[in-house]
């Protein structure tokens, strides 16, 4: 992974095979993530097969990889829901995406058609948003993963949250792929499946910052620093970052310019956004 997408160009000629590459899959609880060779079935009816060319870890990872919620467990799994990448088939009846084009996966899908898409108050989808505890495809209940484990037998491997990216291909329901334009870099594009988005989203839709507004982000992660950003989008006229770790400073620098304030606990780090 790590390239700009423009070398599949002219295809992939793998449209309708399956596919073995390599992905990093979790054969249980907290135990190490293993580079496996996996097969990966064309897509079905209203799915995408896509390459990943980018990928990101996020906390929602690491709580799945540890099997914190004993409903969640599923193995062996393939983790991974931030990344970036370009389309290698599609399925019957998908029209809006083709081969080459340059995608953004979505753990929270939209079919568009619902009340729940069709209302401007939510974005959780009746058929496809997020669900934690979902482990296939919708549309046979089966995945479109397998690996031979360890008493030499093949078996699947489950999804995780619409996504599964910690892979060179993946498949997805349609309505969990993003198209983008081409001239983004895919490197930096990942980062919208989860992280930006996230943090954006929660400054100009569920916060709905108002312009003028004075906003304080704890925690400057990617996050927090999206909050931040969403926030000057909105038109915040002061922003406050609150963070414990101070390296935070300079990494919020490459985002936003930010002074730091004096200290009013030992133990905090206070910034205001320029």
């Amino acid at each position: 992974m790590g390239n700009t997408g423009k070398e599949y160009a002219d295809g992939f000629h793998t449209a309708g095979k399956v596919i073995t590459c390599k992905a990093a899959v979790v054969w249980g609880p907290e135990e190490p993530f293993v580079i496996e060779e996996v097969q990966v079935e064309p897509p079905q009816k209203m799915e995408v097969r896509i390459k990943i060319l980018f990928t990101s870890i996020c906390h929602t990872d690491l709580g799945a990889w540890k099997g914190l919620n004993e409903m969640q467990r599923a193995y062996p799994r393939i983790l991974g829901h931030e990344a970036a990448g370009v389309v290698e088939s599609v399925g019957e009846g998908v029209e809006d995406l083709k081969e080459g084009d340059h995608v953004v996966p979505i753990f929270n899908g939209e079919c568009g058609e619902c009340t729940h898409c069709e209302s401007p108050m939510t974005n959780l989808c009746a058929r496809f948003r997020v669900d934690p505890f979902k482990s296939v495809m919708a549309g046979d209940g089966r995945s479109r993963f397998s690996v031979i484990d360890r008493a030499g037998k093949r078996r699947p491997v489950y999804h995780f949250l619409n996504t599964s990216t910690f892979t060179e291909f993946t498949v997805l329901d349609y309505a969990c792929v993003v198209k983008i334009n081409p001239i983004a870099p895919l490197q930096r594009m990942c980062l919208l499946s989860c992280g930006i988005s996230t943090g954006v989203g929660a400054a100009w839709n569920t916060a709905n910052v108002k312009k003028g507004s004075t906003v304080a982000v704890f925690g400057l992660g990617a996050v927090g620093l999206a909050v931040a950003e969403g926030a000057r989008l909105r038109g915040a006229s002061e922003i406050i970052g609150v963070d414990i770790n101070l390296e935070k400073f300079d990494k919020g620098m490459v985002l936003s310019s930010m002074k730091r304030l004096d200290k009013f606990d030992e133990n905090l780090n206070v910034f205001r956004f320029k």
